[in-house]
């Protein structure tokens, strides 16, 4: 069982919020649970190609530890040793059918953000922060996602959107926070890096970004011993709205 936390430190949570120049956002399983639906996106794209995978929920969790999509079908396909590697091109297409059901399944509307999310972003954004969003998963996946949480003019609110296609390394390499804080062009102590995994974790932190963590349904028992607070979820960031 989880020792419960000090009371001060939601307190303390909120100041480091308030008093970041930019808050920077994980998005699957931070601003909103997506790895359920991204699993179940994954099923579908192996059954329409035949294939006999279905990655339980237990399966996913491992699987997880590997970042990217396509890196993540190529991690499963190695570890059965049964047949030759899938080829780039086998692997492309079984991630663009996965990011296709994904975006059905999101676009259903049932996977809204998190809690405290849509509040805190309010906040920072009447406080004049700025908010940019470096991430693992593709730009597709993140429009989907917020175009549908946020209505489809949410880009204009962040002034950095980085996403694992635009680095040469995903998490926990700090290239998407690297490129972030250029983009930014902040220095990495004025910023504040929303995570919910400890690979997240690990990337913000090589980019020398304090950390707060959110957990969510998947990384909740990941070790967070570096991150500045672990929260539940953002509603506890009361005093920072």
């Amino acid at each position: 069982m989880r020792a419960e936390a000090p009371a001060t430190v939601p307190l303390d949570a909120a100041e480091l919020i308030r008093s970041a120049a930019a808050l920077i956002f994980d998005v699957d399983g931070t601003l909103a649970e997506t790895e359920e639906l991204h699993r179940q996106a994954f099923n579908h794209a192996f059954t329409r190609h035949g294939l006999d995978w279905q990655w339980d929920r237990a399966v996913y969790k491992d699987l997880l530890r590997v970042t990217g999509g396509k890196e993540r079908i190529r991690a499963h396909h190695e570890r059965l040793r049964i047949a030759a590697p899938l080829s780039d091109e086998d692997i492309a297409a079984l991630h663009r059918v996965k990011t296709a059901q994904y975006a059905e399944l999101v676009a259903t509307g049932c996977c809204p953000l998190r809690p405290g999310v849509t509040e805190l972003l309010a906040a920072a954004k009447a406080r004049g922060q700025r908010l940019a969003i470096a991430t693992t998963t593709s730009h597709g996946n993140i429009d989907a996602l917020l175009s549908r949480a946020l209505g489809t003019r949410w880009a204009a609110d962040f002034d950095a959107i980085v996403a694992g296609d635009d680095v040469r390394q995903k998490k926990p390499a700090p290239d998407v926070y690297l490129e972030t804080l250029a983009r930014l062009n902040l220095e990495a102590s004025d910023c504040v890096a929303i995570e919910d995994s400890a690979n997240g974790l690990i990337a913000a932190s090589r980019a020398g970004i304090p950390v707060l963590i959110t957990r969510s349904m998947f990384f909740s028992d990941d070790d967070f011993g570096d991150a500045r607070f672990v929260l539940d979820d953002l509603s506890e960031l009361g005093a920072a709205k």
